[in-house]
């Protein structure tokens, strides 16, 4: 298990663009993240167990880990262990009669059975360097991307103050295509109808 790293499940998030669910991932000893999307269902799920929310009927990873309880199987971890065209892949990982056994899942389902009970989480150790995310690392990129004022020269420098032509030039062109005559007609147009 040398190539596995564990994680906890730090948050899950809400893409402003989309709406769909963000769970992240976070690496137990060190500030690097995973994001994997997830389904509503999945979200919801995870998020209920995690704030220990009781509900009124078992839900679907309720379930599952009430039936791994009446066979006897032992949940021992959840596993992300693939990441093939931008789809994660996870194993629910059991013991029965004293054998492991791996279980292909869902990575969302995994988690949500992980939280449910009280298990690890484990994350392939290249996944996690392939996906993964370090906040100061991604800092430190866009900082080396951006020239810094240090090492301009004082005639590249330009003033303090003084707007970059070229970035507003996009600001420039939207404002020319601008027809103030509609604009006029629509705000005409409003005030008629009050």
């Amino acid at each position: 298990m040398s190539d596995m790293v564990e994680v906890v499940i730090d948050s899950i998030r809400v893409s402003l663009m989309s709406q769909q669910r963000i769970v992240i991932l976070r690496e137990a000893n060190a500030e690097r993240y995973l994001p994997i999307w997830i389904g509503v269902y999945e979200a919801e799920a995870i998020t209920l167990s995690l704030q220990e929310v009781e509900v009124a009927r078992p839900l679907t990873w309720d379930l599952l880990k009430n039936i791994f309880g009446a066979l006897n199987a032992t949940i021992l971890r959840v596993e992300v262990v693939a990441l093939r065209d931008d789809t994660f892949y996870g194993n629910i990982v059991v013991e029965i009669n004293g054998k492991p056994m791996n279980i292909d899942s869902r990575p969302s389902d995994a988690l949500a059975l992980a939280v449910r009970a009280h298990v690890p989480i484990l994350v392939n150790r290249t996944i996690m360097e392939m996906a993964g995310i370090t906040p100061e690392e991604d800092l430190q990129e866009e900082i080396t991307k951006q020239p810094g004022k240090a090492a301009e020269s004082e005639s590249e420098a330009e003033p303090e103050g003084e707007p970059n032509e070229e970035r507003l030039s996009v600001f420039q062109d939207f404002f020319e295509k601008l027809d103030m005559d509609d604009l006029d007609n629509e705000e005409g147009e409003d005030e008629d109808k009050e």
